[in-house]
C-alpha cells in the first residue's frame, strides 16, 4: 500500500505524457459539438432530432452508472495482480478496451430501444411527425443522438484508460523490482491503444445501427435479446465460416449465410495484436472505418424501409 502512494505521489514518469490525452480528450469534445452545430445548420430538423435525443440519453440514470461502472473498472484493473509473468500490462489494456466497447454497446442498444421504439409504440413519433419532419429525418436524427452520448463516454473513459495504462507500466516495473522506465516508454505503450479505441468505437456504430433498425419494429426486449445474438454470432462468424470447410454443403452455405448478412465484428477487435504487443496500422484502421461506414448506412437504409411503412397510429 506504501508503495501504491509513492507511486501516486511520484508524477514525473507515468503522468508526464498525460497532457497529450487531456488535450485529445478536449479536442474531441470540440470535434462532436462543432460536428453538431455544422448538423444544426445544414439540417436544422434532422438536428433538432438529434439534440432532443442525445438530451434524453445524457439525462437518463443509466450513462451515468455505466460511466461509473466503467471508471472504477479501468481503475481497479490497473492495481489488481494478473500473475501473467510481466505481461499485466498486456491484459490491463485487453480488459480496458472490452469494458469501454460492451459498456458503450450497451448504452447504444439500450438508448435505441427507448428513443425509438417506445416513442412509436407511445405515439410520440406520431406527434412529431405531424410537424414538418419527415421519417428520415426521424430515423437519421435518432441515430445521430444515440452516438452522441456513446461518443462522449467514448471520449471519457478513453482519456482514463489512456492514463491507467501509463500508470501500469510504471506500478509494474516497481512492483517486479525492475528498472524504471522512461516517460517516452508510457507514451509507446499508450500510443498502442489508441487504434484499438478507434475501433471499438467503430463497434459500437455498428451495433447502434443494427438497434435503431431493430427498434423501428420491435419493443425493447426482443431488441436486446437480437443484438446480443447479433454481437456474438458476430464475433464467431470467422470461426464458423473456416470450421464449415469440408463439411456438409449445407453447413458451410449457413455459415457464408451468416458472414454475409450479420457485421464481422471480428474485425474490430485487436486481441492478438496485444497479445504479440504489436502495433495495428492506421490503414487497417482506415479499412475497417469504411466497413464500418458502409454497414451503417446499410442498416439506416433498413431501418428506414421499416419504417417508411409504419402505421403510427
Amino acid at each position: 500500500m506504501v508503495n501504491q502512494l509513492v507511486l501516486f505521489a511520484d508524477w514525473t514518469t507515468w503522468a508526464k505524457p498525460l497532457w497529450v490525452v487531456a488535450l485529445g480528450a478536449i479536442a474531441g469534445v470540440a470535434i462532436l459539438y462543432v460536428t453538431l452545430l455544422i448538423l444544426r445548420l445544414l439540417l436544422p430538423r434532422l438536428s433538432a432530432i438529434c439534440w432532443g435525443t442525445a438530451k434524453e440519453a445524457l439525462s437518463q440514470p443509466l450513462f451515468y452508472v455505466l460511466l461509473a461502472f466503467g471508471a472504477f473498472a479501468i481503475l481497479f484493473s490497473s492495481i489488481i495482480p494478473y500473475y501473467t509473468f510481466g505481461e499485466d500490462v498486456k491484459m490491463v489494456k485487453e480488459l480496458g478496451l472490452t469494458i469501454i466497447m460492451i459498456l458503450s454497446i450497451i448504452l447504444a442498444v439500450w438508448t435505441a430501444s427507448v428513443s425509438v421504439s417506445e416513442e412509436i409504440e407511445g405515439r410520440t413519433a406520431l406527434t412529431v411527425l405531424s410537424k414538418p419532419i419527415r421519417r428520415w429525418h426521424f430515423i437519421l436524427g435518432k441515430f445521430a443522438g444515440i452516438l452522441v452520448p456513446v461518443a462522449l463516454m467514448f471520449i471519457i473513459l478513453g482519456a482514463l484508460f489512456l492514463g491507467t495504462v501509463s500508470f501500469k507500466v510504471v506500478y509494474d516495473a516497481r512492483e517486479s523490482s525492475q528498472p524504471e522506465p522512461s516517460w517516452q516508454q508510457c507514451a509507446m505503450e499508450m500510443d498502442k491503444i489508441v487504434p484499438g479505441l478507434s475501433l471499438a468505437f467503430m463497434e459500437a456504430v455498428v451495433m447502434a445501427s443494427i438497434s435503431v433498425a431493430i427498434s423501428t419494429r420491435l419493443a425493447m426486449l426482443p431488441n436486446l435479446v437480437i443484438c446480443g445474438s447479433i454481437y456474438a454470432l458476430g464475433h464467431l462468424v470467422p470461426t464458423l465460416v473456416n470450421s464449415a470447410v469440408g463439411q456438409f454443403e449445407f453447413v458451410p452455405f449457413v455459415a457464408n449465410l451468416l458472414a454475409t448478412i450479420l457485421p464481422m465484428l471480428d474485425h474490430f477487435t485487436i486481441y492478438g495484436a496485444i497479445s504479440t504487443g504489436g502495433l495495428v496500422s492506421w490503414q487497417y484502421v482506415g479499412w475497417a472505418g469504411l466497413y464500418s461506414f458502409l454497414y451503417s448506412i446499410l442498416a439506416m437504409l433498413v431501418a428506414l424501409l421499416l419504417f417508411e411503412d409504419r402505421d403510427l397510429a
